[in-house]
């Protein structure tokens, strides 16, 4: 390894962003502690921004250290298509009609379980949702489950612990529930093409094992909550069909919704698609609620940081990969992927040539099992903690509490893919 000085000055800032991703408390304490400059010390403070924050840094230092041209060159050589489309399926996905679309489909399911209204709840949002990523892609599914979970469970009187318990398992199953097809998970789509990886493929090597990690992990949280979860009730379905969007309207935002998902990797033709939609809502307000763009942008800028930072880490995480065998790499992945994204890993294996096939095998299973550790570590996960975290104090995730959650729920994962 013979990394340029602005590499070595990435990695040293992209191990910055990296501590201030679990520092995020403290900018909250010091917000308080001086209110003087409380906007600054909130605004470091947000999740979404640190990334951002430090890649904005970066670039600074590149035009200073090797000039104007060089930076320009390489912000436009890096690709924004992923943090364009997490921001269009956001805001799309969680618009009021697909919602109601959702709930309904999910109050429907957990009726038809002999449960407590809170069981059948939170069985159907942590498996059925994030498995139905596999087809409507891991961003949508996150955003749609977050949004179902924000109003029946982080909105109500339950403990922190429960929260942190299903952000933990919900980010775990999102990162696995979308393995099932060759286009829905970040990390699979980064290889699907390279690898030949198509639909049967997947279902028959990473699905049906990511299907009962899902459902061992959602079954689990309920048996150890099953108590305080009868504090969680369903919503009153007269008044949500009372309210409900007419039929045309909803049928008009699913077939947005499926346009902006069927060209994901397109994005001239989503982010048109995205603008239409936004003519249509305003066209026909008193049917929706305020739509996220917010939080959609906020999560856009958190992905466009890791990009524009992840970008100059490949002179050490490659040689790192490649130090291992197929063994190694499956743990190795797990745990690179809760301090880098897991698509930027399994890119990176997509550029080498004659891996074996329990290797490529053992670096997506590794990615996707570490996606739920940490915020940074799968693409959907920004979206999920930028609706949840008003359900948290001070309205902000802890990362090592999130951390500490996620650890159970990606041991079932790493033992379904390593052993059966």
């Amino acid at each position: 390894m013979n990394p340029t000085p602005i590499q070595m000055v990435g990695a040293t800032l992209f191990t910055l962003a990296v501590v201030h991703t679990f520092s995020t408390k403290l900018f909250e304490r010091l917000a308080r502690q001086q209110p003087a400059h409380a906007g600054v010390w909130h605004l470091l403070g947000e999740v979404e921004v640190v990334f951002g924050f430090w890649a904005m840094v970066l670039i600074v230092l590149m035009f200073a250290v090797e000039g104007q041209q060089a930076a320009i060159s390489y912000l436009d050589t890096r690709n924004f298509t992923e943090p364009m489309f997490v921001f269009a399926i956001m805001v799309v996905a969680a618009s009021k009609p697909v919602l109601d679309l959702a709930g309904g489909i999910t109050r429907r399911l957990a009726r038809c379980l002999p449960l407590p209204d809170g069981w059948s709840f939170m069985l159907v949002t942590l498996t059925f949702v994030p498995l139905l990523g596999s087809f409507i892609t891991e961003p949508a599914a996150m955003t749609l489950a977050a949004l179902l979970l924000r109003e029946r469970l982080f909105m109500a009187r339950v403990s922190t612990r429960l929260k942190y318990a299903t952000l933990g398992v919900l980010f775990a199953n999102v990162s696995i529930g979308g393995t099932l097809t060759p286009f829905a998970a970040p990390p699979v789509l980064m290889v699907a093409g390279v690898w030949g990886w198509d639909m049967h493929f997947m279902a028959l090597t990473f699905g049906w094992r990511a299907a009962l990690a899902v459902v061992v992990n959602a079954v689990s949280l309920v048996l150890i909550f099953r108590r305080e979860l009868l504090k969680v009730h369903a919503l009153a379905a007269a008044d949500q069909e009372a309210q409900a969007a007419p039929w045309a309207v909803s049928l008009v935002h699913t077939l947005f919704l499926i346009g902006v998902v069927v060209f994901a990797h397109h994005p001239a033709l989503f982010m048109g698609l995205l603008l239409f939609f936004l003519g249509f809502t305003t066209a026909y307000a008193r049917h929706q609620s305020p739509l996220i763009l917010r939080e959609g942008l906020l999560v856009a800028f958190f992905l466009s940081g890791l990009v524009v930072l992840g970008g100059v880490q490949q002179w050490w995480l490659e040689p790192l990969l490649l130090t291992m065998d197929h063994t190694s790499v499956f743990f190795g992945a797990t745990a690179l992927t809760a301090i880098t994204d897991n698509a930027a890993l399994t890119y990176l294996g997509s550029l080498v040539q004659g891996l074996s096939d329990e290797f490529k095998y053992a670096l997506v299973a590794g990615a996707v099992t570490g996606g739920g550790l940490t915020i940074i570590a799968n693409a959907p996960n920004p979206a999920g903690a930028s609706i949840l975290k008003i359900g948290f104090p001070d309205q902000s995730i802890n990362a090592a509490g999130l951390l500490l959650a996620a650890l159970a729920p990606t041991l079932v994962a790493l033992l379904a893919f390593k052993l059966l």
